[in-house]
């Protein structure tokens, strides 16, 4: 072939550079959902382990400072997770509810609420509890109070209800008081709001012109002191008719699980 001839050009075939094969990643995107997942459950596993250990604890010791019997049912509710709590050293806030307690002379459903309970001992921040009486529960309570007709009491919102006799030229005469309650420098005042004599209501002026000196012992406060019943580390702050019920609150000094003063029984004037 000579210099001037031209050397024939060859179609090249058409292509194209193969793709790096991908890495499969997804292996490895499963193992970390996997520990995820397990990380997961075992903190919830932990979690319930350390719920349960703690309201086991609580309720416990209730039982037993309060002397309440083996089968008594105790509620106990810590809101939050549980394990960040121990690990600060404080329980932000504890509920404990139980029914039916029984309290010297008499029973009522109580619960308690405390905030900021340490749980290496010290000061909790401060608490509140609540008594609920029950009609029954509440007669048992009002037959401490001399000359007071407990076993005629009712419960009638918004206060109670009470009968009783008194005497006009030889004759029993039944007298009806509604009674409002209140809470006054730490007891209950009973304050009658309402009379009536045979089903008609009077007044307080037409009860004395009616039986003189002796209708006194209807229109008196009848005062409850309750300091007996409770720790001294307790206060009543307020009473009041809940439908069918007498509902009494109280605050809690903070101080009641470092002092044993504050935890012993109360004492009324």
């Amino acid at each position: 072939m000579s210099a001037g001839d031209t050397q024939p050009t060859l179609p090249l075939p058409d292509w194209e550079p193969a793709e790096a094969p991908r890495r499969r990643r997804w292996p490895w995107l499963v193992a970390l959902g996997v520990v995820i997942v397990l990380l997961v459950a075992a903190w919830f596993a932990a979690e319930a382990l350390a719920r349960q250990l703690v309201v086991g604890v609580v309720r416990d010791q209730v039982q037993s400072q309060l002397g309440l019997p083996a089968d008594q049912q105790i509620d106990v509710e810590i809101p939050g997770a549980i394990i960040p709590q121990l690990i600060g050293g404080t329980l932000h806030e504890i509920t404990i509810a139980s029914d039916d307690v029984v309290v010297a002379q008499f029973a009522g459903d109580v619960s308690v609420t405390a905030y900021g309970v340490p749980i290496r001992g010290g000061s909790m921040s401060d608490g509140t509890a609540t008594v609920t009486l029950a009609e029954e529960q509440l007669r048992t309570l009002l037959a401490t109070i001399d000359q007071f007709p407990s076993g005629t009491v009712e419960i009638d919102e918004p206060g109670v209800s009470m009968t009783m006799d008194l005497q006009l030229f030889g004759l029993t005469i039944p007298v009806g008081a509604s009674l409002t309650p209140a809470a006054v420098e730490g007891d209950i005042i009973l304050t009658p709001t309402a009379l009536s004599v045979g089903g008609a209501e009077v007044d307080a002026d037409a009860l004395r012109n009616q039986f003189g000196g002796v209708a006194d012992t209807v229109l008196r406060d009848w005062t409850l002191c309750i300091a007996q019943y409770i720790p001294a580390g307790a206060t009543l702050t307020d009473v009041a008719v809940d439908d069918d019920t007498l509902v009494a609150d109280f605050d809690i000094d903070g101080d009641i699980m470092s002092d044993p003063a504050l935890r012993a029984q109360g004492v009324c004037d």
